[in-house]
This record gives C-alpha cells, structure tokens and sequence, in this order.
C-alpha cells in the first residue's frame, strides 16, 4: 500500500517536471517533498517498529539524507498519537485482569508522555505508591518483525540512506532491538541491574520498578519529578559543565566499564533535578549489551585515537569492520581520516566546547567527500548502529545544554 502510494505520488510528480521540461527520473520524483510527507505521515500511522526505525533514519539528519526526506522523518522523534481512554483500559484488563481499578486510588487517562511503542500514565497505587506507568501499544510487539521490513522495503524504494547502508543487516539489528524494548519485564530487569551500576555515583538516579504492577506490556516505577534536560541552558555554566561531564563520563563507563549501554540518548529520557543537581535516568527499553571483543576493539581504536597513532587506528578499525583488509591504502587512510575528526573531542586537551564546536558540519562535508565524491568510506557494520546513535546523541544533549567537557581526561580514566 505505501509503496504503491509512494509510486503514483512519484509518477504525478514526474509529469509535472516532464511539463516543466525537467529530466523526470523515478527515483528523484520519488523524494519530491510531497513523497516524503506521505512516507512520514505512512510511518507515523504504523507508530510501532517502523516508527522507530523512522526515528533511527531521521537521526541522519539533514546533513546526509534529502531536505525533503530528512524534514518530513524529523516529526517521528516526537510525534506520536496517544490512545484514548477507552484502549488504555482494555489494555489495564487484559494484563492485571478484572477489578484492576482496585489496585489504585488515582489513575490519571491523559498521558504525560507518548513515544514510538508505548506511553506513561501517572497513577496513585491503593497503598499511596507515586507510580509511572509505561503503557505499550496494542499489538506492536506481533508487528515488529512486519513493520521493520515494510520500512526497510521502503528504504529501498528511495534508495537514500548515506554511504550504501546495508539495509537488512539494519532491519535485522533494528527487530532484534526493538523486540528487547517491547518486553517491558526484561526492561524492569535491565533497569534494575542499571540502578545497580550507578548506584555509587550521587549525581544519577534511577526509578525502582514496582513488580507487582509490572507485566510484559506495562511496566511500573516510581514518578521521578524533575525539569527537561534542556532548561539546563539557562543554568550557570558551572552547573552545565558538572551535568555534561557527568552524562560524558557514564557514557565512557557504560562502553568500556559496564559493557551495558542506553543506547537512546533522546532528551526526554533524562530529568535535571535542581535542587538536587541530580539527572533522573528514565527510559531503559533500549538497552545493549557489548561482548568483550567488541568493547576492547573500542578500547584499542580509542586509545590509539587518543595518542595519534594512525597505524593502530588503522588496524582496529579493520577488525571492528569500518574498513576491510583488502582495502587500498587510500581507503584506510581515508578512514582513518574520518574517525581521527570524529573523536575530535576526545584529542583535545582541556575542556571541549560543545555548543561552540562546528565538529557535525566538518563531519557532513569530509564525509560526504569521502564517501560520494571519491567513494573511499563504506556504511559501518550493521552491529554498531546504536552505539553510534548513543555517541552522536550524547554529543548533541551536550552541545544543547552548553557543557564544555574535558572529555580526554574521562576517557582516559575509563580506559583503565
């Protein structure tokens, strides 16, 4: 069906540049801004796994993918259609049962927050417990598998993704994650073994999950009260340096120390408590674990990064999969061109200024060169996707908030 809209959408825009006297090329009419409107609104409606991977895609920006496509994909990271009341109380009586109304004093129907698979109710348990209550969607964990590759059918047809992404070896990483987040116990579990691993460090907090009100598809845990992340940048800058120092170490500790990783670095997943100064870490559906082998390749490229050795760049980089062992030494060394500016921050002695730095458009343009113009750089490998997503999201929720962070002197203490 979308496909088939897509099409006629692509062929009505090809008559109109035919009369214009434009080259009317299918694949160019497909991502005319009308196409890209009909593939998000498309992607929107379907709310469970193909929004999620539409959110994946739009992270892309419009710096790698078509104005057009890139615009109309950027509504997916916030916009989602809450259910009414009536559906959030048949979902409540399949999964707690008849009479579930007596296990709370207050149940507030308007949502205080609505995502791709699911969306928080604030409720009042009978025994006075301040609860947060992730509701998900009806029938998105049977739909994922169909979702994501309606989407990656999609993909195809446009044909747009930057660097030759292996489409299916993303669709099949996207299903495997997204069939993690839509089992809220293995959440509840994720989250507890998360709270665990911060537990030392006085600047996090996590919510407990309460088990007695936590089934596959709701999951319940404390209400954390807290301001967005982004009124941060109205704080003095001492305060947004200790936030952005704190969110740049954790990520360093959840790579290199816990090998377990929040890989959705959206703003509405973290609240800035003021008067505590603490960050409330909310959301843990998309949670990774990293094997040892792929922790230390990140540990020896980082190193490697870090003291300027080029060669050892070069040969991690191969065994992590950026680059292949037959590849010219034009190739590698356009690789290591490209990961060398990425991690600017991380060679940079002193504090790194985030909100000031031009690292994402020199990034677009040598990319961009590398990749299209000489055809040096190739997508990475499929399994680093949400790794690449975290690394990427944390430095946009630092440059957002105005953190400068002497992110050398983190990572190095991470690196052991």
């Amino acid at each position: 069906m979308a496909a088939g809209e897509l099409a006629v959408g692509a062929a009505a825009e090809g008559i109109r540049r035919l009369a214009r006297g434009e080259a009317a090329e299918f694949g160019t009419a497909l991502l005319s801004a009308p196409n890209a409107r009909r593939l998000a609104a498309r992607l929107a409606r379907l709310r469970g796994a193909a929004m999620k991977i539409g959110q994946l895609v739009s992270l892309q920006g419009e710096d790698v993918l078509p104005p057009e496509f890139a615009q109309a994909l950027a509504v997916l990271r916030s916009q989602a259609s809450p259910m009414p009341p009536e559906q959030v109380r048949r979902v409540l009586g399949r999964e707690y049962g008849r009479g579930w109304e007596k296990r709370f004093a207050h149940f507030d129907w308007e949502p205080v927050a609505a995502a791709s698979i699911g969306q928080v109710h604030r409720a009042t348990a009978a025994n006075g417990r301040d609860l947060a209550l992730k509701i998900q969607y009806p029938g998105v964990a049977r739909s994922i598998a169909s979702d994501v590759d309606n989407v990656a059918v999609l993909l195809r047809l446009f044909n747009l993704l930057p660097l030759g992404i292996d489409v299916t070896g993303m669709a099949e990483e996207a299903k495997r994650q997204l069939a993690q987040e839509a089992d809220y116990e293995a959440e509840g579990r994720f989250l507890e073994r998360y709270a665990k691993l911060v537990a030392r460090e006085p600047g996090l907090v996590v919510p407990r999950v309460h088990w007695d009100l936590t089934t596959a598809r709701i999951m319940a845990m404390d209400y954390m009260a807290g301001e967005p992340l982004e009124s941060l940048a109205a704080a003095p800058q001492a305060t947004r340096d200790a936030v952005g120092a704190l969110l740049e170490r954790l990520l360093f500790r959840e790579l290199f120390e816990f090998r377990v990783m929040q890989t959705d670095p959206n703003f509405a997943n973290y609240l800035w408590q003021p008067e505590s100064g603490r960050i409330v870490l909310l959301d843990f559906g998309a949670t990774k674990r990293f094997a040892p082998a792929f922790v230390e390749n990140y540990r020896r490229i980082t190193r490697a990064v870090v003291e300027g050795d080029r060669e050892e760049v070069a040969q991690v980089a191969m065994r992590i999969g950026y680059a292949a062992p037959g590849d010219s030494p034009e190739r590698l060394a356009a690789v290591t061109d490209v990961i060398f500016l990425v991690c600017e921050p991380l060679r940079h002695r002193g504090r790194y200024d985030f909100p000031g730095s031009d690292l994402p458009a020199r990034v677009r343009d040598l990319g961009y060169d590398l990749a299209f113009r000489q055809g040096l750089v190739r997508a990475p490998p499929p399994e680093t996707i949400f790794l690449h997503r975290k690394l990427v999201g944390n430095f946009l929720l630092l440059a957002r908030i105005g953190a400068r962070v002497d992110a050398r002197s983190l990572v190095m203490e991470c690196l052991g």
